[in-house]
């Protein structure tokens, strides 16, 4: 029987993700409420009259047209791609063509499908070699991707081919996950069938001696409070002054602990971790966990207590919450593929590196022109609007 998609209920779509061992934050129906700007539908796959599948869909609506709309599925659908009774493509057409009828002129989605990964120790060789910068010819890798992989997955080829054959364009990556598009390339450490000392001894010397070295220089970490955003808020303001990108207001971070931390059951949340030195804050960062996968979500820390090393000290507070929670992934988000010393993004990868684990690199995120006079206005329009 051939699969067919209409909105559901956000309560629905809440119960079916209970199923999943975990799910991308961005797919939960509660972080619509976050997402000021945006109209929400949940929406379900269903094989007769059983449900099969779900997605957030957020849309966007052209100004002063509001039945026209962007939607944009983030780290979605939340479907069986491995189905052995549906193609890739029986799950692509239903919803590009719901789409279409509520009126959406242009879909967005990031099947949350990964391509590759590379171990630690992959990875770390591509940094030496990169970093001796070799001879010409020995060495010419000025990416991630171009190195084999440790692991490829078997389905991903045959969803991407369903994606490009129903009119899909992969979007190009901003790199680390700093803009509209979500991270193709993340970093992740295992904590399935870990102690806590296995995991702490799969971290590089540098971060071992900086997690001891936090401790014995006094850094206190401590699990923060909704009052306690104010704190983290001035310190990412600085660090967004530091690293040179527009800081998100306080009151997104507000929104966002009242949505993550609704369930009554447990299944997601949002925890904020705060690092003190001397009686102050001098580092901060914000876990999100659903089912059985944590994120590093948002770091910020203050540039004078840089020496004392509270971010490893947080880094290791947070992996040691989740691994309490029993989870079986921590996942340090977005890095960039590039191997080129000079990159500015070249540190991120270094630093998350030394927490062992893997690169891994989705298949992207995937932009469907459903209506392309449509598509190219609204991007002209939002061109002129960032300008």
């Amino acid at each position: 029987m051939s699969l067919h998609v209409r909105t559901i209920s956000a309560e629905t779509h809440a119960r079916s993700l209970r199923s999943q061992a975990s799910v991308s934050f961005l797919q939960l129906p509660c972080w619509a409420d976050v997402k000021v700007g945006w109209r929400r539908e949940s929406v379900g796959w269903f094989d007769g009259d059983r449900l099969v599948g779900v997605a957030l869909v957020l849309h966007r609506s052209v100004p002063k047209i509001r039945w026209r709309t962007l939607a944009y599925i983030p780290e979605g659908p939340v479907v069986d791609w491995t189905s052995p009774t549906h193609d890739p493509a029986d799950w692509l057409q239903p919803l590009l063509d719901h789409c279409a009828t509520v009126g959406a002129f242009q879909v967005k989605m990031g099947p949350p499908i990964a391509a590759h990964r590379w171990d630690a120790a992959t990875v770390k060789q591509a940094l030496a070699d990169a970093d001796a910068n070799r001879p010409e010819d020995t060495y010419q890798l000025t990416s991630l991707g171009a190195i084999p992989a440790d692991w490829s997955s078997p389905v991903a080829p045959a969803v991407v081919d369903a994606l490009q054959s129903a009119g899909g364009a992969q979007m190009a990556s901003s790199g680390a996950g700093f803009a509209d598009v979500q991270p193709r390339f993340v970093y992740c450490v295992s904590l399935q069938d870990r102690t806590l000392d296995d995991v702490f001894a799969g971290f590089n010397q540098l971060w071992r001696r900086n997690v001891r070295k936090a401790e014995k220089s006094g850094v206190v970490v401590r699990l923060g409070s909704r009052e306690d955003l104010a704190d983290f808020h001035r310190v990412y303001v600085e660090t967004a002054e530091r690293d040179h990108f527009t800081p998100r207001g306080q009151v997104y971070f507000e929104r966002m602990w009242d949505a993550l931390n609704s369930a009554t059951d447990g299944y997601h949340g949002m925890t904020l971790h705060i690092a003190e030195h001397e009686g102050h804050v001098a580092s901060a960062t914000i876990m999100i966990r659903v089912g059985d996968r944590a994120w590093y979500s948002y770091g910020a820390s203050t540039t004078a207590d840089r020496d004392v090393r509270p971010s490893n000290a947080l880094q290791w507070h947070m992996i040691t919450r989740a691994h309490a929670a029993g989870c079986s992934v921590y996942d340090l988000r977005g890095i960039s593929d590039t191997l080129d010393p000079a990159n500015h993004l070249f540190g991120l990868v270094r630093f998350k590196v030394g927490s062992g684990g893997y690169a891994q690199e989705y298949i992207g995120e995937w932009d469907f022109a459903l209506r392309k006079t449509w598509a190219r206005a609204y991007a002209a329009y939002s061109a002129r609007a960032r300008t």
